[in-house]
């Protein structure tokens, strides 16, 4: 669904900013020091969980100077939608994680269901191991059974969009992480 440049205005105007661009970058640098320290000298095979982590990994990777390969997987549960619904795989690079030290990064830990799909998928195609980051960790019960390794911020359970989180595929490029009003979810 596409928003008019009127709706989209309105979104962007109702909502409100909860994590500053420069306080993300911030904890970009905090995720990379510890994610640093605990791969470096691994060769590690970073994931990009597509679509959303495009810009945090775009941003985490210039931060970690160590040799590493760059892959991405696509599984999604909301394809536009504000709600989730189930799994569809549209990429999973099973040959390439064989064997492989494996660093998933998204961008948002919201009901965890996307993020623990795609750990087992990797633990199934033979990764040596598996860890994760993700930008922004909602305080929230979660649906599935998963702990990061690295998280950039925690919020409150609200719907956010900003640094790849998206309104209805919308303010993926919003410089911050800012809350929906209700009445736009």
């Amino acid at each position: 669904m596409r928003l008019t440049p009127e709706d989209y205005a309105a979104v962007a105007a109702r909502a409100t900013l909860i994590v500053s661009g420069e306080e993300l970058e911030l904890a970009l640098d905090r995720m990379a020091g510890a994610i640093t320290q605990d791969l470096a000298g691994r060769d590690p095979l970073v994931l990009c969980v597509m679509t959303g982590a495009v810009i945090v990994a775009g941003r985490l990777l210039p931060r970690l100077p160590f040799q590493l390969q760059l892959g991405y997987l696509h599984a999604t549960r909301y394809r536009g939608a504000t709600q989730g619904g189930d799994l569809a795989w549209l990429h999973r690079p099973s040959a390439a994680i064989q064997g492989r030290h494996v660093l998933l990064v998204d961008d948002v830990l919201d009901e965890g269901l996307t993020l623990e799909a795609a750990v087992r998928a990797c633990r199934e195609d033979g990764a040596a191991s598996v860890r994760t980051a993700v930008l922004v960790a909602k305080d929230r019960v979660r649906a599935a059974d998963i702990e990061v390794d690295y998280v950039g911020v925690r919020t409150l359970d609200l719907y956010l969009y900003g640094y790849g989180l998206d309104y209805k595929d919308y303010f993926r490029n919003a410089a911050g992480i800012y809350a929906v009003a209700a009445e736009d979810v």
